[in-house]
């Protein structure tokens, strides 16, 4: 008998552990998510930050990354700002960078998660510009011209970055100074963009090249593998999509 209450008396022991542990991880995620909707960076809701202008329905996730030099920054209408997101502009806190803004995001842009927009020079997105996590776009370029001098500590080189409305950043691209893209360009992930690049094209790479493009009178060259995706209609319904990801059996029943 004193075997069986000790038994009973683990197992409680356990389920109360147990019970200890959902209890608190419940109470972590909901306070997290709490955290997240305070700390949320809105044109009502600016916390400690002044920007330039941040327009209606955009938002900056909590926890945001390195801000910094707001006054030149406008963000447009309907933009989603990723957590650990870092905007800067000019090189460091503090600078009287004129009267212009420095670092323009259009309206509808997306920034993924953990991206870097580092602006001393004007840096500006188009309109609907969508991008993956970690990408990186910068006005500055370390340079090594003195062999004596740590890089870190030499003038960087600077030029003006444009990124055209409706084009996709893939997961890790970078964007260098000076590079000018197009409208519906798509950068692949990875790729290290520099120079010019013209609408209508994917490039892929470091550094990127063109590697297919779309022309008027024969459209995408090369051709596309595979056929574009069918739109979802608006009026079915959740039943219906569920019935057409289910499996067909093999006698077609």
């Amino acid at each position: 008998m004193p075997k069986n209450r000790n038994a009973f008396s683990s197992d409680a022991s356990a389920a109360l552990r147990a019970w200890g542990r959902r209890t608190a991880s419940r109470a972590v995620h909901r306070g997290w998510r709490w955290v997240q909707r305070a700390g949320a960076v809105t044109a009502e809701h600016p916390g400690p930050y002044r920007f330039r202008r941040i327009g209606p329905a955009t938002r900056l996730a909590f926890p945001l990354g390195t801000v910094f030099g707001e006054r030149w920054i406008e963000l447009g209408d309907h933009c989603i700002i990723g957590e650990q997101v870092t905007l800067t502009a000019g090189m460091m806190p503090g600078l009287d960078l004129g009267p212009d803004p420095v670092l323009r995001l259009g309206n509808g842009v997306v920034l993924g998660r953990g991206s870097h927009v580092v602006a001393s020079q004007p840096v500006t997105f188009g309109d609907d510009v969508f991008c993956g996590p970690y990408v990186y776009v910068t006005s500055d370029n370390h340079s090594y011209d003195d062999p004596h001098q740590p890089i870190g500590r030499q003038w960087p080189r600077s030029a003006p970055v444009s990124i055209g409305s409706g084009s996709w950043l893939g997961t890790g691209a970078v964007i260098l100074p000076g590079a000018r893209l197009g409208r519906n360009v798509v950068v692949a992930a990875g790729a290290v963009v520099r120079g010019e690049v013209p609408d209508h094209t994917v490039v892929a790479g470091a550094p990127a090249k063109v590697v297919r493009r779309w022309e008027k009178a024969t459209g995408w060259v090369p051709p596309l593998r595979t056929a574009p995706p069918v739109p979802i209609p608006s009026e079915m319904t959740a039943e219906q999509l569920r019935a057409l990801a289910e499996p067909t059996p093999p006698d077609g029943s």
